[in-house]
């Protein structure tokens, strides 16, 4: 049988454990193997030399010499000052790992809404290593029970990462996460006060209300990549290819105007001009911050 192409497919693999250590809360250890959550749909492009179509390849040049080394040559420096490297050996890596090498170590539970996703960078999966599949359960429905999300820190790939521990359709999920001093700060980025007239700003509301409803991922597609897949099957067969003209719109005179056709343009598209109602935990948010007020 032939394999499914991982050309312009979406070729999953079978899931591998690319970790494997244990989750420490208290005296209680949880084996698990750590699985990526995530089967990016890339599409992936060589670089070719046109006339003969040969692929380019790269060599590891030595400034220096000015000529290719070896992979048994290449050692890992960190420059300390301009032009001052400190070589460092498997060892000194090693001899730096203190904490969390093949551990996951819980130091605090959270409500999960209270993390600010900014924090987020990648999702795993944890599954349970043979024979520890009863602690694994305790720890899942203990934290459904509970509410809440775990934090913690654990080393892979010679980095110690910060982690946030969750329950997602009955499986452990761990979010690597940024360390605080790791999120650039806005002070240079976000304007100053700003004075916003009271008619746009009921106007920009009712736009985002016109398209305020539930998350439901299904309906996010990446129609670029469809389109590219395209255009890469027409030009296999040989087809031409023509990029459409870009559209032209008249902008409208000003921002109350612009806003004003917004809102009329999303009410004739969702076939009238009824709000969509709030989603539930926007309400409940807004429950929340005003009993913090009061």
């Amino acid at each position: 049988m032939p394999k499914p192409s991982r050309a312009l497919g979406r070729y999953t693999p079978v899931p591998r454990a690319i970790w494997t250590g244990s989750i420490s809360f208290g005296l209680v250890n949880v084996p698990v193997r750590m699985y990526s959550a995530i089967a990016e749909n890339d599409l992936r492009f060589h670089l070719i030399h046109e006339p003969d179509g040969g692929r380019i390849g790269y060599q590891k040049i030595c400034k220096s010499e000015g000529e290719p080394v070896p992979d048994e040559e290449i050692v890992k420096g960190f420059e300390f000052e301009p032009d001052e490297f400190v070589v460092l050996e498997d060892e000194d890596f090693e001899a730096a790992r203190t904490e969390g090498v093949k551990t996951i170590e819980l130091s605090d539970f959270v409500p999960y809404d209270e993390i600010d996703p900014i924090y987020f960078e990648r999702t795993y999966f944890l599954g349970p290593q043979e024979g520890g599949e009863k602690v694994y359960a305790l720890l899942r429905e203990a934290m459904e029970q509970t509410g809440l999300a775990a934090l913690g820190k654990f080393v892979m790939r010679d980095r110690q990462h910060l982690g946030c521990l969750r329950v997602r359709e009955g499986a452990l999920t761990l979010e690597k996460m940024f360390f605080h001093d790791e999120i650039r700060p806005l002070d240079e980025i976000a304007p100053g006060k700003v004075k916003v007239a009271k008619t746009e700003l009921e106007m920009a509301t009712a736009l985002i209300e016109q398209f305020t409803g539930e998350f439901d991922p299904t309906k996010y597609d990446d129609t670029y990549r469809e389109a590219l897949c395209g255009v890469i099957r027409a030009k296999r067969k040989g087809k031409s290819v023509t990029a459409p003209a870009p559209e032209t719109e008249e902008e409208p005179a000003d921002l109350m105007a612009a806003l004003r056709a917004s809102v009329e343009a999303a009410k004739r598209s969702r076939g009238g001009s009824v709000r969509a109602k709030r989603p539930p935990a926007r309400a409940k948010r807004k429950k929340k911050a005003a009993a913090k007020k009061s």
